[in-house]
């Protein structure tokens, strides 16, 4: 009798897991705000929702605190602190780095502000190391960090990806109509120990992937 009870409670618990539905991507839960920021900026939403995904993957908290690197990164954007004020002030944003549709504006506007300075793909370098890191690495040849190399081949393959599922582009309205402020002097991450002679070496001109536009 007994193991005829653990095996209709069995059963019963699995067909509780069969008809609860899988979660959703978190950041699909923010794809409200994405539009509007989308928008109002110019950018187009998957490239918003990308790097969302990238830098906190749709999550608000971690370990029961508003998600915040170690690096001081904040929020679903993952903004750093210098960052989130200069957004903050251009755009009229509250005081919380970490409300959801103020972080979302801030860094759609960041990006909005990179990819004006440096174009596609370098928008996302710049985003992860800072401009002025992206900047030597244009014109002086700095080899950018091994994290950031990973983190822009990451977003292009999961936008290629995306693409193929959502290949319309959302109205592009509102673009940037100047160039941003020359504000953005500052790091977006710590620097990281970068050995001489990598193979990032002068890859500004030879790999496709960094074929940016230099107008800035």
């Amino acid at each position: 009798m007994a193991g005829l009870t653990r095996c209709l409670r069995s059963i019963a618990t699995g067909l509780i897991l069969w008809a609860t539905p899988l979660r959703a991507d978190p950041v699909a839960d923010w794809a409200g705000e994405i539009a509007e920021a989308s928008v109002r900026f110019g950018v187009d939403r998957l490239w918003v929702e990308a790097v969302m995904r990238a830098e906190s993957g749709g999550r608000t908290v971690w370990q029961g605190r508003p998600i915040t690197s170690s690096a001081g990164a904040m929020g679903l954007m993952q903004l750093m602190p210098g960052t989130w004020a200069d957004m903050r002030r251009l755009h009229g944003l509250g005081q919380n780095p970490h409300d959801p549709h103020d972080n979302i504006v801030a860094g759609t506007a960041y990006l909005a502000a990179m990819n004006q300075r440096f174009g596609y793909p370098g928008l996302f370098g710049a985003y992860h190391a800072g401009p002025e890191r992206y900047r030597q690495f244009l014109i002086e040849g700095r080899p950018l960090p091994p994290e950031t190399r990973a983190y822009m081949a990451n977003i292009t393959a999961s936008l290629g990806a995306a693409r193929t599922l959502s290949p319309l582009r959302p109205p592009q309205l509102n673009p940037p109509a100047t160039k941003p402020p020359f504000l953005f002097i500052y790091r977006a991450r710590p620097p990281a120990a970068e050995p001489a002679g990598t193979p990032t070496e002068g890859i500004a001109k030879s790999d496709p992937l960094f074929a940016v536009r230099r107008a800035y």
